[in-house]
């Protein structure tokens, strides 16, 4: 929150001061020769203090000009209330009396803004402990106060200023808030309007007269802010329409006596609709017409649309600074028939003066080093602009995830005329989290997970992440590092180590519950290297190298599917192969893009032979400003070599979040009916029990409309969501079958919030089948640093 005082006041009333001052001392002192300056009244500002700020020097000749500069240099230093000049002899005697010093600022009764930002913005304006004390200050503060509670709808709060003086001529600053009830917004008239009713009108406002979720937008209190942004969305509602003369005539705002209630009458005028009868290219386009004719977005015969207007001529603009016209002018003149109501379009074009980038300069970034930014710039300093390049620059950066906001200016460099500098500017966000995970299940009831990492190591760019999963039956530990630029040219390289156990779970066999201690374990461990290699600005080909060791402890129940593993070690040395193309336009909330991955391993050595591959592809595409739909494919198939079959504990795993939601994770697929005990013995289940294998095949499918949640502002990493899940995963000898998939419906919310990243999605299965584990609700959510 920010106070924005004008000092004006202050600084009146201190000039006013020493003018009286100066008719009662400096003027009735004959002339006289300084010998000695002495100071009274003093108590916290050291003599220094005045002798520096003084332009009189012991030996100076002392007349009513040096008396009246010396009282206004020391009234200049804020640190007195009144300043005299006497003459002992040739002695000059300054007698101050000191303003009283600070020592707290405090705010009884405010809920409506966070105490620590009030006190923040008083120590900007000079309210602070250890500041003196202006009167006048303080009497602003209030006032601004009063007017940030109106902007809030709260028309009744009161504030009162106490000042509070205490020993050592101090004083404590107390604003005593009484904030009372917010005014709410009680009706809405649009008057004037024909061609589109009042209920359509009001749709288009942010603000309305409260709803079931009022009480999180706030949408029914009023603010002059948001009714302005209103009425610009209601302008450009009409001029997207063919309404070229629609204006507001005016707006009253009528509050009740009591201050509770709000009335806002909006009155427009909507004018005639035009339609665009032709659009002409004037002036210089580079002798590339046809390339620019292709931008244009303007169509004859359809209505007059504003946004289609301004599209053409920042898409006109956007060309030109590809071949370096950094400064083209491009303008949309109107040529109105107002007779037929038809207007036409002369789209003139001047590119001026071509511009090469003189330097590259990153703001916001207190945690990131500026190299992290600078290495994903694909506009170079000292190098032709390039529109292009510095829009792949601006996407590259955002692609890191380490910013919630990155922004690029162009500035003209002063006496230069074909130089610009670029600034980037960029917002961070928290990039180390730690991270909890849990589910709900009628088997599992709670299952817990856990996770520290840190994608921008000490700004580094570098990520190192541990992850555990404190599961009761599924035990993790992994430490990952990536350096993303492990070599100059931007070859990365990842370091995996990880030990992971994993046990059935447990359930009634026989009327009896089994302990899970007792049941077989699968424990994995191993480590891992792999080197990214950037083949085009977003394509990346990775190449690796693996070991790991895989043991089965028997124990009750194991399934048999496992016992041709149990007794060895189980060793593979995979070669890996993967691919990446990123084109998104963010990695934190993508709109637009597409992302796709293929990862491949091969074991040729060790006690595993075994080829595995999956593919992910996904699709962001927007329907509008506001609402994205989003495609999630993803594929994998896994072979064993050599007459083996495929290790059973590479399979696939679905179900759950990132998968089918709505089944509980990893229960999707086929399922063990038999079990081999302690002493190799297969056995089948009892009726009703089963152990969850995964499968060698996998096909999952999500389907998301995504939009903003209400109320959210600014906030793109607030938003809620609709999904359709369907998949399932599939033995190494049985084809895939659409028959076999489950699917889901349901909604959802996810947000990269002050505490971390949160996902909730509720899930009801549309096709499911006799024993499939379900659950519904499931969430993750995280702390970050």
């Amino acid at each position: 929150m920010k106070l924005p005082f004008n000092r004006f006041g202050a600084r009146t009333a201190t000039a006013v001061a020493a003018l009286l001052c100066l008719a009662q001392g400096a003027w009735a002192l004959e002339p006289f020769k300084v010998q000695d300056i002495r100071v009274e009244g003093l108590q916290r500002v050291e003599a220094g203090t005045v002798f520096a700020s003084m332009p009189l020097r012991v030996g100076d000749e002392y007349n009513d000009d040096k008396g009246a500069a010396a009282i206004r240099s020391l009234f200049a230093l804020g640190l007195f209330k009144d300043v005299r000049l006497e003459a002992n002899g040739n002695v000059l005697v300054v007698v101050v009396e000191e303003r009283p010093t600070i020592a707290g600022v405090d705010f009884v009764g405010t809920k409506e803004f966070d105490k620590e930002a009030l006190q923040k913005a008083m120590r900007d304006v000079g309210l602070a402990e250890g500041r003196p004390f202006d009167k006048a200050l303080a009497d602003r503060a209030e006032q601004e106060l009063k007017r940030q509670y109106i902007n809030r709808s709260l028309y009744g709060a009161e504030v009162v200023t106490t000042v509070t003086p205490i020993e050592r001529n101090r004083v404590n600053l107390t604003f005593s808030v009484t904030e009372g009830e917010a005014a709410k917004i009680n009706d809405i008239r649009i008057v004037g309007n024909q061609a589109f009713s009042e209920s359509t009108i009001k749709k288009q406002f942010d603000q309305d007269t409260g709803g079931w979720l009022s009480w999180y937008t706030k949408s029914d209190r009023y603010a002059r802010s948001k009714l302005n942004a209103d009425l610009e969305t209601l302008r450009s509602y009409y001029l997207q329409r063919g309404y070229l003369d629609f204006r507001i005539e005016s707006t009253q705002v009528a509050i009740s006596p009591d201050k509770q209630k709000i009335s806002l009458v909006v009155n427009i005028y909507e004018g005639e609709k035009f339609v665009v009868s032709g659009v002409q290219l004037e002036g210089n386009y580079l002798e590339r017409e046809d390339e620019f004719k292709a931008l244009v977005k303007i169509r004859p015969g359809q209505p007059y649309n504003a946004d289609l207007v301004t599209e053409t001529t920042k898409a006109f603009s956007d060309h030109f600074s590809k071949f370096g016209f950094a400064f083209a002018r491009v303008e949309a003149v109107p040529e109105i028939d107002r007779e037929h109501n038809r207007v036409a379009f002369v789209l003139r074009a001047e590119p001026s003066r071509r511009a090469y980038v003189r330097r590259i300069q990153v703001s916001g970034n207190d945690r990131t080093r500026d190299e992290v930014i600078r290495r994903e710039f694909r506009q170079f300093e000292s190098s032709w602009y390039d529109g292009d390049k510095i829009k792949l620059s601006r996407d590259r950066v955002d692609r890191l995830g380490f910013f919630t906001e990155v922004g690029v200016d162009t500035q003209e460099v002063p006496g230069a005329p074909d130089q610009v500098d670029l600034v980037v500017s960029v917002k961070e966000k928290p990039t180390g989290a730690v991270t909890l995970g849990a589910g709900f299940s009628s088997a599992e009831k709670v299952s817990l997970t856990f996770g520290i990492k840190q994608e921008n190591a000490f700004g580094s760019g570098n990520y190192l992440g541990l992850d555990v999963n404190t599961s009761k039956y599924n035990r993790t530990l992994v430490v990952s590092t990536t350096d993303p630029y492990f070599t100059q040219d931007g070859i990365s390289r990842t370091v995996d180590a990880y030990y992971r156990t994993s046990r059935p779970y447990s359930y009634y066999y026989d009327g009896q519950e089994v302990n899970t201690d007792d049941m077989y374990k699968i424990v994995s461990k191993g480590a891992s290297v792999r080197f990214g290699v950037p083949f085009s600005e977003q394509d990346t080909v990775y190449f690796g190298l693996g070991f790991e060791q895989t043991s089965i402890k028997r124990g009750v129940y194991m399934p048999s599917q496992y016992e041709p593993y149990t007794g060895k070690s189980n060793t593979a040395i995979p070669l890996t192969l993967g691919w990446g193309r990123d084109s998104r336009d963010s990695a934190l909330a993508p709109n637009s893009g597409r992302y796709q991955r293929f990862n491949a391993e091969w074991s040729a050595a060790g006690d595993l032979n075994y080829v595995k591959a999956n593919y992910q592809f996904q699709q962001y595409i927007p329907v509008t400003k506001a609402i994205t739909f989003a495609a999630n494919a993803e594929l994998g198939w896994g072979k064993g070599l050599g007459g083996k079959d495929f290790p059973i504990f590479k399979n696939f795993y679905a179900g759950g979040l990132g998968s089918v939601r709505g089944f509980e994770q990893g229960s999707l697929g086929p399922r063990s009916s038999t079990f081999v005990g302690p002493d190799g013995t297969p056995t089948a289940y009892a009726s009703g029990n089963y152990s969850y294998l995964g499968g060698a095949k996998k096909a999952v499918m999500n389907f998301e409309l995504i939009a903003p949640f209400p109320g959210a502002g600014n906030d793109k990493t607030l938003r809620w969501f609709t999904f359709v899940d369907v998949g399932n995963v599939y033995g190494e000898n049985d084809p895939i079958r659409f028959s076999d998939m489950r699917a889901s419906v349901g909604i959802g919310l996810s947000w990269i919030s002050p505490l971390g990243p949160l996902r909730l999605a509720w899930a009801n299965p549309i096709r499911k089948q006799p024993g499939d584990e379900l659950q519904k609700l499931q969430f993750q959510i995280g702390t970050s640093f």
